[in-house]
Order: structure tokens, then C-alpha cells, then sequence
């Protein structure tokens, strides 16, 4: 097997082609989300769904600031896990809220509703892993829970395009404004 090429992205390294590869997160290709009433918020390094690469695992590093969601309270077909990088987060999960600091680990079984929203006094990064499948469906339900954190669906479906009709635009040209303070900077 080859090495697959890298190229810059404008906010960072990703693989042009099919192949093995390295890149460091701190070299990795950022997207930014900008835009829309509803969004999925922060920054993030996303291994994941391209032309060449990750077509059954996808991985993620999301950043979030205090009070910022990372998308709607939804749950999947699949399997999902999570682990806490750096600073706090407020999980919102099957109703309950709970707090999670830098290495906590959230197993999410299919079905399970979850989000998490940013908390504590900084960025929080969290490591995101599941199934990539043209077969994995999503469903978001009405949560009042979720709703007192604005990452709650405005009425239940299991298509994204309804809940996220003004689907962020990712910024490739910058990087976060807290990026200096990120663990592996």
C-alpha cells in the first residue's frame, strides 16, 4: 500500500488520494462552522468520509466553547464513543445532564439520545468515533432538556436536512480564536 499525498486545505494538511497516512491534529485540516440559526458549533479536525479514506470508522476532535452545542440532540443507528481531551462539557443524555471532564469516556450504544454542549471556564475538546455507513440512521426527538441548552430539534424527525435546514458553511481559512490554548498546540 501506498502513502497517500497531503495537500493544505487552507486550514490544514488532509490526503488527496488512497493510502496510508500520518498527520499531526495541529497539522490536520480545521473547519470553522459559520452561519445558520442552527448549526453545528465550534471548531473541528474531522478523519472521516472521504473519497479514498474512512468509508467504515470515522473520528473527530471537537472543540467547543462554554455554552456551545455540538449540533441536536439525536441519537443513531450505531454505535458511538466519546472521550473528554481537554477541559469541561455538559453531556445531555436520555434526558439526563451530566458533566464530563478531560478523560471521561461516554460508550453510546445505537439508540441512545445524546449532545454535548461546552461548559467550565475554557475550549473542551472531545475525541468522537463511530460507524460510517450509507445505512445508519438518525433520529432527533423534542427534549425540553436539550432545548434549555438551544441544541434541541424544533419538532421531531429523522432527517437532518429539517433540523439542520441552514447547515453550517465550514470556514477552512482560519483557526479557532482559542487555538493557542488547545492541549496539543
Amino acid at each position: 500500500m501506498d502513502e497517500a499525498p497531503l495537500e493544505d486545505k487552507g486550514s490544514g494538511l488532509a490526503p488527496v488520494g488512497a493510502g496510508w497516512f500520518v498527520v499531526n491534529v495541529r497539522d490536520a485540516q480545521w473547519l470553522t462552522s459559520a452561519g445558520g440559526e442552527k448549526k453545528s458549533s465550534g471548531a473541528e479536525c474531522v478523519f472521516e468520509s472521504g473519497e479514498f479514506w474512512f468509508r467504515e470508522l470515522g473520528f473527530r476532535i471537537h472543540v467547543l466553547e462554554p455554552g456551545e452545542p455540538n449540533g441536536l440532540y439525536h441519537s443513531e443507528s450505531v454505535q458511538e464513543d466519546f472521550l473528554v481531551l481537554s477541559g469541561e462539557c455538559t453531556l445531555l443524555v436520555e434526558g439526563e445532564a451530566r458533566t464530563l471532564r478531560a478523560w471521561d469516556f461516554f460508550h453510546s450504544p445505537a439508540g441512545t439520545e445524546h449532545i454535548f454542549v461546552g461548559a467550565g471556564d475554557g475550549p473542551c475538546a472531545i475525541l468522537m468515533a463511530g460507524v460510517r455507513s450509507e445505512d445508519v440512521a438518525l433520529h432527533y426527538p423534542l427534549s425540553e432538556l436539550a432545548a434549555r441548552y438551544d441544541a434541541s430539534a424544533h419538532k421531531e424527525t429523522s432527517d437532518p436536512d429539517e433540523v439542520y435546514p441552514d447547515r453550517f458553511e465550514p470556514s477552512r481559512r482560519e483557526r479557532p480564536s482559542y487555538w493557542d490554548t488547545l492541549p496539543w498546540v
